[in-house]
């Protein structure tokens, strides 16, 4: 019974700290649904030198794997954005992972590059729902003085998925084949089907709604800050009414004129271009630069994972924190600190050859690029109306997903071609193209900076706009059919 009842402790002990039994499931489930999503690309880098063996590619066809994998899912995200917005999101949500566990299996099979790389063309069209999807149901489900912690957690899957990718990937791999590498994510995806199914459907703007017609009590830590900062809103930009009925180019071009947005998309895109080269590359640039297996490789990539995990699960909690202590714009200055100190950490890491010195600098650089993804996530919740959640992140996700296919191909090309050039060493090429392109993030950095000063009016100008269409529509929104 000891076992048992340890067990029990640490499941209430997780429950209360995600705020009870049915945050934790909804926590969970969407975590759960993004760690999927992770594994299958931590898959393709642990698996990259068996692949390169089998197909006989290299380095620029690897990256062309992810590549093609985010452009399909970069010509998707707009389109289920607005489906996001309109139909039953869990729903949506079981679909497309029905169809990702389908084409994992087809990529498993493939015969031939060509096969590989068309089954993962499939694979990118259904993974584009995730993104939309999750953001939309995140607002609705969790309130906004805590969304940027519980957003954490719930980001927090896509590290652990995309390390359970390389280690569980790497040693099925090893051990058997690339095949199976690929095979084995369809059993967890069926899993997480299962729970996706029995998720309630939030009420549309749910939490936002009941916190509009509270203006004149104590409010949100958001709402709080702003009053207590003066910020009015820009009037051309509220809403009267329900987004929805209005057409698709409306839409997004409201979204790009909201300038917080548009500067938070391109700095969450240039951070995801860096990661997802540097992702792309982990292990080979281990096995290189330091001399290790693949498998040794696999390890510390993971080790470096549980950095960025740990700055994940402590920058949402942290800006949260400061915005409840009244720092309006804390949203957006914890990303930018995080972008920028980045750099300082991962520069001499990669130029180390002692992995002694080099790994715990690595860490410590994970951490920090963990740490901007929460807040800047919920400022992107913030400063739309809730019925725009949707569109907003599958524009988002859409210009950040075309960084992520530009990267792998990018980072492969330049590793091999420019600063590897003929019998040039694929470690030293890679070294200096991760030094390079550094410079991303820290130009994402410098756009934090123009942010933190757009983020606090046009935080005001979401919040009217909820007030005016919940005043106008008492009851929940009409869904279209």
């Amino acid at each position: 019974m000891r076992p048992r009842r340890r067990a029990e402790a640490v499941v209430g002990r997780v429950s209360r700290l995600l705020g009870g039994p049915a945050r934790s499931r909804v926590v969970l489930t969407l975590a759960a649904v993004l760690a999927v999503d992770g594994a299958d690309k931590g898959t393709v880098s642990a698996m990259a030198p068996q692949l390169k063996t089998a197909f006989g590619i290299d380095n620029t066809q690897i990256g062309l794997l992810v590549t093609v994998v985010a452009l399909t899912g970069a010509a998707f995200t707009v389109p289920v954005g607005l489906l996001t917005d309109r139909v039953r999101r869990t729903r949506l949500l079981a679909v497309s992972i029905v169809l990702w566990a389908v084409a994992t299996a087809l990529a498993g099979a493939a015969d031939s590059y060509g096969w590989l790389l068309v089954s993962r063309a499939a694979l990118g069209a259904v993974s584009a729902t995730a993104g939309p999807t999750v953001a939309s149901l995140v607002g609705d489900f969790f309130p906004v003085g805590d969304r940027a912690r519980l957003y954490g957690l719930v980001l927090a899957g896509e590290l652990v998925g995309t390390g359970l990718g390389f280690a569980l990937s790497g040693t099925i791999g090893s051990a058997l084949s690339w095949r199976f590498a690929f095979w084995w994510l369809v059993v967890p995806a069926a899993v997480v089907v299962w729970f996706v199914r029995r998720l309630p459907e939030p009420e549309r703007g749910g939490q936002s709604r009941r916190e509009a017609v509270r203006t004149r009590g104590t409010g949100e830590p958001a709402e709080r800050a702003v009053r207590h900062a003066r910020v009015a809103p820009h009037e051309n930009l509220v809403l009267d009414r329900d987004p929805r009925r209005r057409s698709t180019l409306w839409s997004v071009r409201y979204i790009l004129r909201v300038r917080t947005n548009l500067v938070l998309i391109l700095a969450s895109a240039l951070g995801y271009f860096y990661f997802a080269g540097l992702r792309s590359f982990a292990t080979l640039y281990a096995t290189h630069r330091f001399h290790v297996t693949t498998s040794v490789a696999t390890s510390l990539v993971l080790v470096a994972g549980l950095g960025a995990l740990a700055g994940i699960l402590a920058g949402g909690r942290i800006a949260d924190r400061l915005l409840r202590g009244g720092r309006v714009n804390a949203r957006t200055l914890v990303p930018t600190v995080c972008m920028l100190t980045v750099p300082v950490l991962l520069a001499p890491a990669l130029h180390a050859t002692s992995l002694a010195l080099a790994l715990p600098l690595l860490v410590a650089g994970t951490v920090f690029l963990g740490a901007a993804n929460p807040p800047l996530d919920a400022a992107r919740l913030d400063i739309l109306p809730p019925y725009l959640w949707g569109t907003g992140e599958g524009v988002r996700t859409m210009l950040r997903t075309l960084c992520e296919a530009a990267a792998p191909v990018l980072f492969g090309y330049l590793s091999a071609s420019v600063f590897g050039g003929p019998g040039g060493q694929e470690g030293t090429g890679l070294e200096y193209t991760l030094l390079f392109f550094l410079l991303t993030v820290i130009a994402a950095g410098l756009l934090g900076l123009v942010a933190m000063r757009t983020y606090p009016r046009d935080l005001a100008t979401a919040q009217a706009s909820t007030e005016r269409i919940a005043a106008s529509s008492p009851g929940p929104p009409r869904r279209p059919a």
